[in-house]
C-alpha cells in the first residue's frame, strides 16, 4: 500500500483541474518529451564513452527542478529513508550524529539513551570498521547507511579514540528505534518563565510541545511561556497548526493555502481544546526559523497571542506535497502558497521571476504590503516574520568562527573528556581561568588561520598611498608605526575574544557531558533573546502595550 506523506501538507488536486490549468499545451509537452527521449537515445548509442543512464536522467531532472524553486525535488528510492526520517522523526539505528573530516567519519554526538551512548561511544571517535567492512576513507552518507537498519538487528563498530591509552575500541550494539526528539529541552528559566525549545516539526512535535506545556503549567512558579523556534527549519504544516491550537480557542483559523485555480483554497483551523489561551507567551525566532516555524510565529503574531522576539525569520511561504513516481520514486512539489490569519504571505523570494543570470532576490521592503493583526497592529508581507521586538546580534569574530569550523574547540573537548570524568551542572558551570588557559595552551598557532582584517587594511592603505603618489618617508614611518600597533597576536586575540569563545567552548562541553538537554539549559541562562523575552513577559504593561499598540 502506497504511503504518501507530506513535508508541509497533503492537498487533493483533481485530475480535471490539473488538465484544465496545465501551463503548457499538450502538444508542447509531447513535443518536448519526444525531443528529450530522442536526444537521450542518441547519446546512449552514439557517444564515444559509456554514459550512466540513471545518473544522466537524474542530472536532467534536478537541473529542471532547480530552475523552479529549491523545494521541488526528485527523491529516488535510495534517498527516501532520510526523507521519511525527517517527516516522521523516527529511524532504526544506533542514535548518533556523525560528521566527515580529514577524509574520515567521526562520531559528532551520540544521543542520550540510545545504543551508541549507552554502549559508551563518544564524540570524537573515528570509525574504522562496521561489521566486517573497513570504512576508513568512506563518505559520511555511506557510513550512515551502514549504521542504520531495522531495530533489533546487531551491528559491530570499531573506532579509534583519540587521547586514550587503549585507542582501538569495538562496540557490539543492537540497533533500536530512534526517535528524534523535537523538544530536546524544556524547563524553568529566569525564575518564572517556562521555556520550550522546538527544533523541528515532525509527527511527534505537537504532542511533545503539549506535554511540555502541561508539565510547565503544573509548576506554580511558572507565570509565562517562551517558545524557542530559532534555527527551526520547519517540517509538517499539520504540526504547526496543532501547536498554535495549544494557545488559541478551538476553531481559530491559522492559515489558508492557495494553489493553482480558485477551487484550490483550503482553510486550516485548530481542532482541539487549547491548553491555555491566556498565559503570557513569547516566541523566539531568527533568520533560520522557516516554513512551519513561521506559520506558528506568524499566526500567533497575527492573532495578537504572542510577542515575537529576535531576528526576522527566513521567509518561506510555499507548501509542498509528495507525488508517487514510477520505480518507487517521489516528487516533492510546490503546490500552493500559505497565508496566515492577517491575509499576508510571508514568502520572501519570488522564484517565478529571475534575473538574467538566473539568480533570484528577496522581495524589497518597498514592495511589501501592510496588513493588520486582529487588534489592528500593522504587519507586512513578503519578507518573513518581523519580530515585535528586535534583538541585535554582534557578528561572530573570525577567530571564533575558525576555532569552531576548524574543529579546534571540538578536539579540545574530546581531550578534556578523556581527562575529566565530570564537570559542574549546566545551571552553575562557568569557563574559569584554569579551563580557558588550558584551552589556550591547546590551540596550535600553526593550525589556526583567521582573517587579520586590520593588517590587510593597513597593507591596502600602504599600496594605495604609493599608487596615488602620497608616499614619503614621513608617511611610511606612520604606516610602519600603525603596522606595529595593529599586528595580530594569537594569545592576545584569544584573550580579547574570551567571552565569545567561552560560550562555544562551554556549549561543546555541555553537549559532551549533559547532551542536548544540558546544552539548552546552559545556553538559556544568559541569552540575549531570552533575556529580552523574560523582561517583556515579566512586565504586564509592556507586554500588553506591544500586543495592542496601533
Amino acid at each position: 500500500m502506497k504511503k504518501i506523506f507530506s513535508i508541509a501538507l497533503l492537498a487533493a488536486l483533481s485530475l480535471t483541474t490539473l488538465q484544465a490549468e496545465t501551463r503548457s499545451s499538450k502538444r508542447d509537452i509531447s513535443r518536448s518529451l519526444d525531443i528529450f527521449t530522442s536526444l537521450f537515445k542518441q547519446l546512449q548509442t552514439s557517444y564515444v564513452d559509456t554514459i550512466d543512464a540513471e545518473k544522466s536522467v537524474t542530472t536532467a531532472i534536478n537541473a529542471m527542478l532547480n530552475d523552479i524553486d529549491p523545494y521541488t525535488n526528485y527523491i529516488p528510492e535510495s534517498e527516501q529513508e532520510e526523507f521519511m526520517t525527517i517527516a516522521t522523526g523516527t529511524y532504526g539505528g544506533i542514535g548518533s550524529v556523525i560528521m566527515q573530516r580529514d577524509g574520515n567519519v567521526y562520531v559528532s554526538e551520540p544521543y542520550k539513551g540510545t545504543p551508541s551512548q549507552l554502549a559508551g561511544m563518544r564524540a570524537g571517535d573515528m570509525f574504522l570498521k562496521i561489521d566486517d567492512d573497513t570504512v576508513t576513507g568512506w563518505k559520511s552518507d555511506q557510513v550512515s547507511a551502514r549504521l542504520k537498519g531495522q531495530a533489533g538487528t546487531p551491528v559491530s563498530i570499531t573506532v579509534k579514540r583519540p587521547y586514550a591509552t587503549d585507542s582501538i575500541l569495538t562496540f557490539n550494539l543492537t540497533r533500536a528505534k530512534i526517535d528524534i526528539n523535537p523538544v530536546p529541552y524544556y524547563g524553568v528559566t529566569h525564575d518564572n518563565v517556562g521555556y520550550i525549545a522546538v527544533t523541528t516539526f515532525n509527527e511527534q512535535t505537537a504532542d511533545a510541545v503539549r506535554d511540555a506545556l502541561i508539565d510547565l503549567k503544573s509548576n506554580p512558579n511558572v507565570k509565562s511561556i517562551a517558545l524557542d523556534l530559532r534555527g527551526n527549519g520547519g517540517g509538517l504544516m499539520e504540526s504547526a497548526v496543532k501547536i498554535v491550537g495549544l494557545f488559541v480557542p478551538k476553531g481559530t483559523e491559522v492559515l489558508r493555502t492557495r494553489g493553482r485555480g480558485q477551487l484550490n483554497e483550503q482553510i486550516y483551523k485548530t481542532t482541539n481544546k487549547p491548553v491555555d489561551t491566556e498565559i503570557p507567551l513569547a516566541v523566539l525566532v531568527d533568520e533560520g526559523s522557516a516554513s512551519a516555524a513561521e506559520i506558528v510565529t506568524g499566526a500567533l503574531q497575527d492573532l495578537d497571542r504572542a510577542v515575537i522576539v529576535g531576528e526576522r525569520s527566513f521567509g518561506k511561504g510555499l507548501v509542498q506535497s509528495t507525488r508517487q513516481l514510477p520505480y518507487n520514486g517521489l516528487l516533492k512539489v510546490t503546490i500552493a502558497k500559505y497565508y496566515i490569519p492577517s491575509g499576508r504571505l510571508i514568502q520572501a523570494i519570488d522564484y517565478s521571476h529571475r534575473n538574467p543570470d538566473g539568480s533570484v532576490a528577496r522581495i524589497p521592503d518597498s514592495l511589501t504590503t501592510v496588513f493588520h493583526t486582529k487588534a489592528g497592529r500593522e504587519v507586512r508581507d513578503g519578507g518573513g516574520i518581523t519580530p515585535d521586538v528586535k534583538v541585535d546580534r554582534d557578528e561572530v569574530a573570525r577567530l571564533t568562527y575558525n576555532l569552531v569550523s576548524g574543529n579546534t574547540i571540538f578536539d579540545f573537548a574530546t581531550k578534556f573528556v578523556a581527562e575529566n570524568k565530570t564537570i559542574p551542572a549546566p545551571g552553575v558551570f562557568t569557563v574559569d581561568d584554569e579551563l580557558y588557559n588550558s584551552f589556550k595552551a591547546f590551540v596550535d598557532p600553526e593550525k589556526v588561520q583567521y582573517d587579520k582584517l586590520t593588517e590587510y587594511m593597513v597593507e591596502q592603505l600602504e599600496e594605495v598611498t604609493k599608487r596615488e603618489g602620497y608616499m614619503n618617508d614621513s608617511v611610511q614611518a606612520q604606516i610602519d608605526m600603525l603596522k606595529g600597533m595593529l599586528h595580530h597576536d594569537l594569545d592576545r586575540d584569544l584573550d580579547i575574544q574570551r567571552e565569545e569563545i567561552s560560550k562555544y567552548l562551554a556549549s561543546e562541553l555541555m553537549r559532551r557531558y549533559y547532551y542536548n538537554p544540558g546544552l539548552y539549559e546552559y545556553l538559556v541562562r544568559d541569552d540575549d533573546d531570552m533575556n529580552e523575552a523574560a523582561a517583556i513577559l515579566n512586565d504586564p504593561s509592556r507586554y500588553n502595550s506591544i500586543l495592542h499598540k496601533n
